[in-house]
């Protein structure tokens, strides 16, 4: 009976050692795969959000001071 145990205990030992093992490679993959895909993106010389969101914010604004601008030429025109 006592070799049963053991031979279950080393089947444990080696199925534990075997998912610990597959960890570390899934692990080592994704770092592998982020690095990768990091420099791919930073030598495609995209724009961050916070960028994007500013250039945003300035565009909205230009059309705002741009129809204000017009209605106020209009009225100007109007008035001639």
């Amino acid at each position: 009976m006592q070799t049963n145990n053991r031979i279950f205990d080393d089947i444990s030992k080696l199925m534990t050692n075997a998912a610990g093992m597959a960890k570390g490679v899934k692990d080592e993959a994704e770092t592998a795969v982020r690095g990768r895909v990091e420099r791919l993106l930073s030598d495609m010389d995209l724009v961050t959000r916070e960028e994007f969101d500013a250039v945003r914010a300035m565009a909205q604004k230009a059309r705002e001071e741009n129809a204000a601008l017009k209605a106020r030429l209009e009225a100007l025109e109007s008035k001639t």
